[in-house]
């Protein structure tokens, strides 16, 4: 990287994997309560994979002229601040850079962003396994606040993708809202599930209470709650048809410092789960894309730039 200069990983025309580039964008400095945050690790999530592929595109979600960075979620070190900011340089951050329609996003090298829009990394949380809390921990916990509390005589809740990292951090979450939760993954998933609280099965049968969709099964997992229960999706848009009196709901995954903090601090803690699969370089996003895609992952790929 040159002193004007940073790498960033972008799509011009979206064709999946394939159409990933690096370029080099110029160095920008932080205005009036802004960081310049020097990033040490992005995660790589579906939401990505559908910028890539060009999705987001073709629901008016993208207009770049140019092209769009990928990438929502990061950790790394402040490293300037503009006027007004009481971060001091050199703290761990994480944060979240929600939206689509932006010319670069957390796979770069730096990125400039609100200080309001950062939390502090816990001295005892690896910036590697933080990166993976932001998107994934918010995206469960507000799931959870779309579920509630358990209501009275009503509370088998059954968690899609239980081994993920949405469905995990949501297994845990929702028992503290008083669900007795069931997380639905391959065998031999079974102890992660089981010793994160939850219960498990490979195989469900209808009639629960509730039904949390990270898998993304959709219609196979609405047909799974009883009759005027309750479904959450993740892919607003994209979640089934309500049917029998089931109401139908998706996260719209929004910042939230506080939450994120607070989350940060119980993954430190080891109260949630925190699961890097594998770490990669910028250069290797393509091929940490099509893994993803594949699915089956325990835990998420990272990109260290």
């Amino acid at each position: 990287m040159s002193a004007a200069t940073f790498r960033t990983a972008v799509v011009r025309i979206p064709n999946g994997p394939d159409s990933i580039e690096i370029i080099d964008v110029p160095v920008a400095e932080p205005g009036p309560d802004q960081i310049r945050v020097a990033i040490a690790a992005a995660t790589v999530n579906p939401t990505d994979l559908g910028v890539a592929a060009g999705f987001f595109h073709t629901i008016g979600l993208v207009q770049q002229p140019e092209h769009t960075g990928l990438g929502w979620e990061f950790t790394g070190v402040v490293d300037a601040a503009g006027p007004g900011v009481d971060l001091a340089l050199g703290t761990r951050v994480a944060g979240l850079v929600v939206g689509f329609d932006r010319d670069y996003g957390t796979y770069a090298e730096q990125i400039v962003v609100a200080a309001a829009d950062v939390a502090p990394v816990p001295d005892g949380l690896d910036l590697l396994a933080a990166a993976t809390v932001p998107l994934n921990g918010l995206a469960a916990a507000q799931v959870v606040d779309l579920l509630g509390d358990a209501p009275a005589g009503a509370a088998r809740l059954l968690v899609t993708g239980a081994a993920g990292t949405v469905g995990a951090n949501v297994a845990v979450l929702a028992r503290e809202r008083g669900w007795r939760v069931t997380g639905l993954a391959r065998a031999d998933d079974e102890e992660f599930v089981r010793g994160l609280g939850a219960d498990f099965t490979t195989h469900a049968e209808p009639a629960w209470d509730a039904v949390v969709d990270p898998a993304q099964l959709n219609d196979r997992a609405i047909a799974l709650v009883r009759d005027g229960g309750a479904y959450v999706g993740l892919r607003p848009g994209l979640e089934p048809p309500a049917e029998r009196g089931i109401s139908v709901t998706s996260v719209v995954t929004a910042f939230d410092r506080t939450r994120l903090a607070g989350l940060l601090a119980r993954a430190a803690a080891g109260e949630l789960p925190v699961r890097v699969h594998a770490v990669v370089s910028l250069d290797r996003a393509p091929e940490a894309h099509r893994a993803t895609a594949k699915g089956g992952l325990r835990g998420r790929y990272v990109i260290c730039p």
